[in-house]
């Protein structure tokens, strides 16, 4: 039997602007309309037709990353959202799909405030004006040079979905951002 591997949050400083939010199951989807709408019942949220589009449900929310690829996203806690893997692979058993849980590998950031959008786009090429990147938007870009999911959850706050292993890069050149604004103290 595979040893899982151990999830740590990474440690990451906790500021009135930034804050790692707590482990969440994440899972890959790729799949038709046909393998989507059998997912349906069993995930409890719908898929966007719409392109960088995030639909929430409760704890559940399902980020449009590309043609037939949805980053499902789950925050209650592990017990809650025990079994939902296996359920959703044995309803897509049929179905030509591929879904792949990446929980351990990434984790996320919330950046909140009147100064996110700023501080994102000092590594982030993408116009984050909300009239631009409304709430609920998402769309996988680049921060400086880490791979990112970045969802507008409200006005003023950013999720961020980043890989474990570029935590200390991404923080760091967030801080180093958000110093223009908040100064050292954050």
């Amino acid at each position: 039997m595979a040893d899982t591997a151990m999830r740590r949050a990474p440690v990451l400083p906790t500021t009135g602007w930034l804050k790692a939010l707590p482990p969440a199951l994440r899972l890959v989807l790729h799949g038709d309309a046909r393998a989507r709408a059998l997912a349906v019942p069993h995930w409890g949220v719908g898929f966007s037709d719409a392109a960088c589009r995030a639909i929430v449900n409760g704890t559940r929310a399902t980020l449009w990353l590309g043609p037939d690829e949805y980053l499902l996203l789950d925050s209650a806690p592990a017990a809650s959202s025990a079994g939902v893997l296996e359920a959703l692979e044995r309803t897509l058993a049929d179905a030509p799909h591929a879904l792949v849980d990446i929980s351990h590998r990434q984790f996320a950031l919330e950046l909140s405030g009147p100064h996110a959008s700023a501080i994102l786009n000092g590594g982030c090429p993408l116009d984050l004006d909300l009239g631009e990147f409304p709430v609920g938007m998402c769309t996988r870009t680049l921060f400086a040079k880490a791979d990112i999911v970045l969802w507008r959850t409200r006005a003023d706050a950013f999720q961020v979905e980043v890989w474990r292993s570029f935590a200390g890069y991404v923080g760091g050149v967030l801080a180093e951002i958000a110093n223009e604004f908040y100064g050292h103290a954050g």
